[in-house]
C-alpha cells in the first residue's frame, strides 16, 4: 500500500483524484481548494514489482463564489431588490427547473439567491409549540447555514433544505450548485459571525416603523384581507425579537438603505412620499461609495426645475460624510419622488462612482422595471445603484483572483 506525504500550497480551486497502486485500483476523489504536491513513500517498488507512487491528478474546478448577504425584516422589499440585482447581471431569475414548485431559490445565469428561511430548524408547528418566532435564533440552524454557505463559496454543491412557506413544513432538500454569485437573503445573514465572515459584501434594508406599518397595511389589507387590528398585533408580536436579533445586524452591513417618512410634508403619516438614505461604509475592499458633485463634501441639492419635473412636494437630495455605529460612512439621501423616470438621467449625470458601463445605465435599469415598487423614489434608485456596485465588486474580485496566480508564476 502506498503511503503519500501531501503538501499543500495556496493556489487554484481544483477537484483532485488520488490513484493508489493496488490490485483493486482504488480511487479516492476529493475537492481541494489548494494545489496538491506529493512525494512517494521510501520504497520505490512493491513486492509485486509495481510502482509504489501515488498518482494525483487535479482538474481545474469552479473559481471561488462571491457571496452577498441581504438582511431585512419580512415585507421590507427583499424580493424587489433581488429582482433588480439579478437584472443587472442579465437573465431572468427562476426557481430550479424540475424541482420543488415551492422552492424559495432563484437561479439565473450568474446568480443564485437562497432564502435563509430554508435553514429554519423548526417548522411552523414546532415554533408554535416552543413559543418562538422565526426571528429567534433558536428556530434556525446556523451550523448548517455556515457549512453550506462555506461549501458553496469554495465551489462545492450542497443539498440544501427547503422551508415551505405554504405548508409551514420542512420539505426534502434540493441540490444547489455553486454559482458565480451567491446571494443569501433573509432575517439572519449577518447574525452568526462565521457566516458574516464569508460575505464579500453585505446590505441591510432598514425600514422605519412608520413606513413598515404603512407598507404592511397596504399589503396585508389589500392583498391578504387582514384586518387593521391583526396587522398591528402581528407587528407588535414580532417587535421584541426584531429589536433583539434582526435590527442589530445593520451595524455590520457595508451598505444600508434606510427608508423614512418624508420631511417635505409636515406631519405626514400616509407613507406615500419617502425619504431614503443610502449609507455606505468607507474602506470596504473593492467598494467605493457613490457621491454627489464633490467627494467628501456636504451638499444639499433641489434639482426640480427646467430639467426635472417635480410635482408637490418636490425632490431634495443630500450628500455628506457621517459616522454610523462607529464607522466612517458616506450618505446619499433622496426625499420625494420622480414624476418622469426618463428625466432621471439628469440626476444620474450628477452622481459619481455609480459603476455604470455606459452613460444612462441607471436610468435604463429604472425604466426597464418601472412597474417595480419604489421605482418613482429613492428605494428603487438606490437599490439599482447598489446592484451596479455589486456587479463592479464582483468583477474586481474575479480580476484580482486572476492576477494572483499569474504573479505567483512569475515568482
Amino acid at each position: 500500500m502506498a503511503i503519500c506525504t501531501v503538501y499543500t500550497t495556496q493556489s487554484l480551486n481544483s477537484t483532485c483524484s488520488i490513484y493508489t497502486p493496488s490490485t483493486t485500483k482504488t480511487q479516492l476523489s476529493f475537492h481541494q481548494k489548494q494545489l496538491v504536491l506529493f512525494s512517494s513513500s521510501k520504497r520505490s517498488r512493491s513486492k509485486r514489482g509495481g510502482s509504489n507512487t501515488c498518482v494525483i491528478t487535479c482538474a481545474a474546478g469552479h473559481s471561488e463564489t462571491v457571496v452577498i448577504g441581504l438582511a431585512a425584516d419580512s415585507g421590507c422589499g427583499k424580493s424587489t431588490f433581488m429582482r433588480r440585482l439579478t437584472s443587472v447581471f442579465g437573465g431572468a431569475a427562476e426557481p430550479p427547473k424540475g424541482g420543488n414548485p415551492d422552492s424559495n431559490t432563484l437561479i439565473s445565469d450568474t446568480t443564485t439567491v437562497i432564502c435563509l428561511d430554508d435553514f429554519h430548524s423548526l417548522d411552523r408547528t414546532g415554533r408554535k409549540e416552543k413559543g418562538v418566532t422565526a426571528l429567534d435564533p433558536r428556530a434556525n440552524n446556523f451550523d448548517l447555514m455556515y457549512e453550506q454557505v462555506k461549501a458553496l463559496k469554495e465551489g462545492v454543491a450542497v443539498e440544501k433544505p427547503i422551508y415551505n412557506h405554504v405548508t409551514g413544513l420542512l420539505d426534502p432538500p434540493e441540490l444547489i450548485k455553486p454559482p458565480k454569485i451567491l446571494v443569501i437573503e433573509g432575517l439572519h445573514p449577518m447574525f452568526d459571525q462565521r457566516v458574516r465572515d464569508l460575505l464579500d459584501f453585505s446590505i441591510y434594508l432598514d425600514i422605519s416603523n412608520e413606513v413598515k406599518f404603512a407598507w404592511k397595511i397596504q399589503r396585508d389589507m389589500a392583498e391578504r384581507g387582514h384586518s387593521l387590528e391583526s396587522i398591528k398585533a402581528s407587528i407588535e408580536a414580532r417587535k421584541p425579537d426584531f429589536d433583539a436579533y434582526i435590527d442589530p445586524q445593520k451595524q455590520y452591513a457595508d451598505a444600508v438603505i434606510e427608508v423614512l417618512p418624508t420631511q417635505l410634508i409636515p406631519d405626514d403619516n400616509e407613507g406615500k412620499v419617502l425619504r431614503v438614505r443610502l449609507i455606505m461604509k468607507e474602506g470596504v475592499k473593492f467598494f467605493s461609495p457613490v457621491y454627489l458633485f464633490d467627494d467628501g463634501s456636504t451638499i444639499s441639492w433641489i434639482p426640480c426645475g427646467r430639467k426635472l419635473t417635480c410635482s408637490y412636494p418636490g425632490i431634495k437630495f443630500l450628500y455628506c460624510p457621517e459616522t454610523y455605529f462607529g464607522h466612517e460612512v458616506s450618505v446619499l439621501e433622496m426625499d420625494g419622488q420622480f414624476d418622469r423616470l426618463d428625466e432621471l438621467i439628469y440626476v444620474e449625470s450628477h452622481l459619481s462612482n455609480i459603476s455604470t458601463k455606459f452613460y444612462g445605465e441607471v436610468t435604463q435599469q429604472m425604466l426597464k422595471h418601472a412597474d417595480f415598487p419604489g421605482s418613482n423614489n429613492g428605494t428603487g434608485l438606490f437599490q439599482t445603484i447598489v446592484g451596479l456596485k455589486i456587479r463592479d465588486l464582483f468583477e474586481q474580485i474575479i480580476a484580482s483572483k486572476a492576477v494572483a496566480p499569474a504573479q505567483a508564476t512569475k515568482v
